[in-house]
Formats: structure tokens, sequence, C-alpha cells
């Protein structure tokens, strides 16, 4: 009878332990799947905001061949300038409080728009901005292509204080993980 009721107890802890960890591989097969969705889900939201740029840059060119409109800079913003921008706030590894940028900033526009290279020392080309340019001042936004493996976001706000001087301010985001910003003040090179 002992014997009869420590098998049964054998058998019955048997099959407890293979029932748990029956459940342990499906929790584990579980979190794979989801792990996977999670995946495609971000892969297809990069997909579908690269569609939505596409669509509409070409309903934007569809608009325009009826009607040119060729914007440019005003005088006293049009140009080359000389920057310098201060890191005021990060939780990025790449920038630290009171990192100094400077940079030569060159204010151009042609049939697509209003752009803003930036320029290093050695005049070789580090970025180009699309710009906006309204009664509130002047916007710069660049954001990385979906491909890329450092996804950033990075936007200046400007306003003009005179003729020889732009400030203002700097924010990126790299990968919608951390987030920097800097205060920007442009001066102009030469005189126009």
């Amino acid at each position: 009878m002992l014997q009869l009721r420590t098998l049964f107890l054998f058998l019955l802890s048997g099959c407890i332990l293979l029932y748990a960890c029956q459940n342990d591989q499906r929790e584990q097969h579980l979190a794979q799947r989801e792990q996977a969705i999670i995946k495609k889900e971000n892969d297809f939201a990069l997909k579908e905001a690269d569609y939505k740029s596409l669509v509409k840059m070409r309903d934007s060119l569809r608009t325009k061949k009826d009607t040119v409109i060729i914007q440019s800079w005003p005088e006293t913003i049009a140009g080359v300038w000389n920057s310098k921008a201060v890191c005021r706030e990060s939780n990025c590894s790449e920038y630290v409080i009171g990192d100094q940028r400077a940079n030569f900033w060159e204010f151009i526009s042609d049939s697509t728009g209003l752009f803003t290279r930036v320029l290093d020392a050695d005049k070789k080309l580090v970025r180009v901005y699309n710009a906006r340019l309204d009664s509130s001042g002047i916007q710069l936004q660049f954001l990385s292509d979906s491909s890329a493996a450092k996804r950033l976001d990075i936007h200046f706000d400007l306003s003009q204080v005179n003729p020889e001087l732009l400030k203002g301010t700097q924010a990126i985001t790299i990968n919608q993980a951390c987030n920097a910003t800097f205060t920007v003040e442009l001066t102009r090179t030469t005189p126009r």
C-alpha cells in the first residue's frame, strides 16, 4: 500500500513537472512570437512613413506643375554665416552639456524651396536642412531616412535679432531614445 502511494505521488509529481515545463516552453514560444510581431509592426511603420512621404512628394510635384513659385531668402538672411552652438541639455552619450560646435551655414534656395547647408571648418558639407521662413522666424529640419542606422531628428528655431545676428535653439533626437538641446548663434561672415 505504501509503495502504491509512493508510486502514485511520484507519478503525480512527474506529471506536474512535465506540465510546468511545457508551460515554460509555451511562454517562451509566445514571448518569441510577440517580439517577432513587434519587430514586424516597427518595420511596417517605417515603410508606411516612407510611403506617406513619397505620396506627399508626388502630390506636391503634381501641384507644382501648373504654378512654379520660386522662393528665395530675404537679402538680410541669404548668404554665409558663422555658427556657434553650445549644448545646454542632454541625455545622449554623443553630446555633453557645455559642448561647443562651430560651422559655416549657407542659406540657399532653388525651385524646390528653401534650404540651409551646414559646412565644417574645411568647407565640407555636413548636412542639408529643409527650411521654412514665416513671420515667427526660421525653422530648419533634418530627418534621416528609415534605412539609416542612426535615426536623427534635428530641428532649429531661429529668429533674426538684427541683420548681422541670428539666434535660436537646436533640438536633436537620436533613435527616439535620447535628446539634446543647443543654443545657436549665427553671425555674418562677410558683408553682403
